[in-house]
């Protein structure tokens, strides 16, 4: 059943539950973005190489792929706003705990324990976020991954203040820590109460009614967010490196890759609605897909610090909507129960977090990471070419 529009509740809680279930993604997109600048420091001061460096670092999206289908029965169990509150926490004190390992097995722990955290705030946030949603009748779920996006720029500037400042990494990802812990717990008292959907619906054999076709549309959601995810996941974990090692920018130019990739992401997932209204997610994605393509393999043929920022920048606002895309039709897809399609796209999703660290340093110790970060255009073409899934024109009272 589809709520009404946000008449048909009171309009102060509604807008109250909106802003509040945006300060948990504002927290979520801040918290892994104030460390991700400081990990090449943590690279250099453990003496890893790429590959080690990639395997330490893809902890986090392995503890997020052990973790992730743990997160619908415990939003069951305890609701979507609970879980978001307690996981956004856990990332929080993990993240901080990274930061301060003497060793690289010690910040992998951190890091898959802070993934597990995360793979379960995503859905709780994203499950909150579809609720606001149904309650105001309309599209928001662009502008709320765009929050993401924001918090993720703010993270990434902290950390980058940091390093021009001098601060210690420990310090600074501890106040970070205690900083984006209390907006969560402010965020709380005005999420929605009660259960995140009605309990008959999620009657035993749900999977069952589900056909072959739906499990194929379910796959090419996947593969267009493993893509979302591959992009992302250049910016966090190499775009500093390659600006700083390959290029030669000083260590807060070299941050600007990975804020180019971010600011231009949230420039496109604010524009993402009403272009998705007007146009339908397909069209955008593929759209997006073939910018990213061009503008990243464009930088990477004539490579140079304002190319390379410029090719990031590109690949942000290209892929902007793939993820909330994929997540909206997951969650939409006929004969699964409620959550069921989000929860599965969310945990297969963690694939691309997972493996592209370890393949794109593989491939940088073989040849240079120039040559690995390839696997961003490539993620581009893989978007336009999936995402026929996708839908038309969206119909508000559908979403």
């Amino acid at each position: 059943m589809v709520a009404g529009p946000v008449d048909s509740m009171h309009a102060q809680t509604a807008r109250r539950a909106r802003f509040a279930t945006a300060a948990l993604f504002l927290t979520n997109g801040a918290l892994f973005a104030n460390l991700a600048p400081r990990l090449p420091e943590i690279k250099t001061d453990l003496g890893l190489d790429n590959t080690t460096y990639g395997l330490v670092v893809a902890a986090f999206p392995t503890g997020a792929l052990a973790a992730g289908l743990l997160a619908g029965p415990l939003i069951r169990r305890f609701t979507s706003a609970r879980m978001a509150v307690v996981g956004s926490a856990g990332i929080a004190v993990l993240v901080a705990v990274a930061a301060s390992s003497p060793m690289a097995v010690l910040v992998a722990m951190a890091l898959f324990i802070g993934g597990a955290s995360d793979a379960i705030t995503d859905v709780a946030q994203n499950t909150h976020g579809l609720r606001v949603q149904r309650v105001y009748g309309r599209s928001i779920i662009n502008s709320l991954h765009a929050v993401w996006s924001m918090g993720a720029v703010l993270g990434s500037a902290m950390a980058a203040a940091a390093i021009a400042t001098g601060v210690p990494r420990q310090l600074h990802l501890v106040v970070t820590a205690v900083v984006f812990t209390s907006v969560t717990l402010v965020a709380y008292r005005f999420l929605l109460r009660g259960p995140d959907t009605d309990p008959e619906e999620w009657a035993p054999g749900g999977f069952r009614r589900a056909g072959r076709r739906v499990y194929a549309a379910l796959m090419l959601l996947v593969l267009i967010a493993v893509a979302g995810a591959v992009v992302e996941d250049a910016g966090s974990t190499w775009a500093t490196l390659y600006l700083r090692d390959e290029l030669g920018a000083a260590g807060a130019i070299a941050v600007l890759g990975y804020i180019a990739l971010l600011g231009f992401q949230f420039v496109g997932r604010v524009l993402g609605d009403p272009l998705v209204d007007r146009f339908g997610e397909r069209a955008v994605a593929r759209t997006g897909g073939l910018v990213t393509a061009a503008g990243m393999g464009a930088a990477l043929w004539a490579p140079s610090v304002p190319a390379t920022i410029a090719g990031f920048a590109a690949a942000g606002i290209g892929i902007a909507t793939a993820i909330p895309a994929a997540m909206h039709c997951a969650d939409r897809l006929p004969g699964l129960r409620p959550g069921a399609g989000l929860t599965a796209l969310a945990w297969l999703m963690r694939v691309g977090f997972v493996g592209a660290p370890p393949l794109v340093g593989a491939v940088a110790d073989a040849t240079s990471l120039r040559v690995g970060l390839l696997i961003v255009p490539i993620a581009g073409v893989v978007v336009f070419a999936a995402a026929g899934v996708l839908s038309g024109r969206r119909s508000p009272a559908r979403s």
